[in-house]
């Protein structure tokens, strides 16, 4: 009776040891598919964004080319002025630097902050990703380069100074040494006295070519 006994519980202590064995596998599997299907989670999410910036990429510098393209075919009135299709310059808010294939820019893809345009003198250049923001608004940008007369300086600096939706900085880099900038349109000037400066002006301040027309001139980035 007693040797029954002890095989008895024998017995049973082997089925609870073979059990706990079992159970303590069917974990080790199920912490393993865990970890198996984070990794492949993991994984997909990081393909998933790396295609996601990639595509943003891609479409920003088809934005840019595209937007490049445009601002390059301009045609000339026949006394001198040069004019895009406003319709077709780019108007995409983009981060960092763009190429614009004409200088100063009249229009195109640009930063999403303006620059003040309240009748803004800047003694130094300006980045032209927020020069083409205040185009956007409507503004007149007057710029000029180290060929530029002071008496002209001066009398331009007076005008816009008391013109509100208009701005003015240097460009070294301009081939003229007076030109005014609307959106779409561009002109250089003989000197403060041309009266196409007048006429510039009054047709382009806000004028019909304005994308954005009554937008704020002020509270955006200045110097």
């Amino acid at each position: 009776m007693g040797s029954a006994k002890k095989t008895s519980s024998a017995e049973r202590k082997a089925r609870i040891a073979e059990m706990r064995r079992a159970e303590a596998a069917r974990e080790r599997r199920a912490r393993a598919l865990t970890i198996t299907l984070s990794a492949v989670i993991v994984a997909a999410l990081g393909i998933g964004g790396y295609f996601l910036v990639s595509q943003a990429d891609d479409d920003d510098e088809s934005a840019k080319a595209g937007d490049a393209a445009a601002v390059a075919k301009f045609t000339r009135t026949k006394d001198g002025e040069k004019v895009w299709d406003a319709k077709k310059l780019g108007r995409t808010h983009v981060e960092g630097k763009v190429t614009y294939p004409v200088t100063p820019p009249v229009g195109g893809n640009h930063n999403q902050v303006w620059m003040n345009c309240n009748g803004d003198v800047y003694k130094n250049e300006i980045p032209n990703e927020h020069a083409v923001h205040s185009l956007e608004h409507g503004s007149v940008w007057v710029t000029y380069n180290d060929a530029a007369k002071p008496a002209d300086l001066k009398k331009l600096e007076a005008k816009v100074k008391k013109t509100p939706y208009s701005l003015m900085s240097p460009v070294k880099k301009q081939k003229e040494p007076l030109l005014l900038t609307a959106w779409g349109h561009q002109r250089a000037v003989t000197g403060a006295d041309d009266p196409k400066v007048n006429t510039f002006f009054s047709t382009f301040v806000q004028g019909k070519q304005t994308p954005e027309p009554g937008a704020a001139c002020t509270n955006g980035k200045g110097q």
